[in-house]
């Protein structure tokens, strides 16, 4: 798999019926690796080990519905009160963030309404933060406690 721009870590792997499986320990099951399926893992692992994002406040793949269709939200981080707190919408490595990527995350947000959005492929990392009618660029992506009180 791609190298990331994140923090390193050593993922469970495992080959099952000849495809290689990575343990998703939010969901506590393996699942089949594919690139999107790395950066959604690499994602989880930098918000619990270097942003302090408590695992067990954390949902991966939850449905949502948008427009009467059944659609599924990669990573959402909850704070202390239950309310959403990280919205993550996750790309394989050679998927370019542009305008219909942020448009995605953008429909989940009008659903979830969370204080957050990332949009990453794992190289690219974008952080935003839903104010009035706007949307604040953050300059990286907030810890926590940050988080929380932000």
């Amino acid at each position: 798999m791609q190298k990331l721009n994140l923090p390193a870590f050593e993922p469970n792997l495992r080959k099952m019926d000849g495809k290689i499986h990575i343990f998703d320990p939010i969901r506590k099951k393996y699942l089949v690796l594919s690139p999107e399926e790395w950066v959604r893992q690499y994602f989880l692992n930098f918000l619990i080990h270097h942003k302090n994002y408590p695992a067990s406040l954390i949902s991966m793949e939850s449905g949502l519905k948008y427009n009467e269709r059944q659609k599924r939200t990669d990573l959402v981080a909850y704070g202390p009160d239950m309310l959403p707190l990280l919205l993550v919408e996750c790309k394989a490595p050679e998927v370019k963030i542009t305008q219909k990527t942020f448009s995605q995350i953008a429909s989940y947000f009008s659903q979830v309404k969370a204080k957050y959005m990332v949009l990453t492929n794992g190289v690219d990392h974008f952080c935003f933060r839903p104010k009035a009618k706007a949307l604040s660029f953050e300059e990286s992506i907030p810890d926590y406690q940050e988080a929380i009180n932000g």
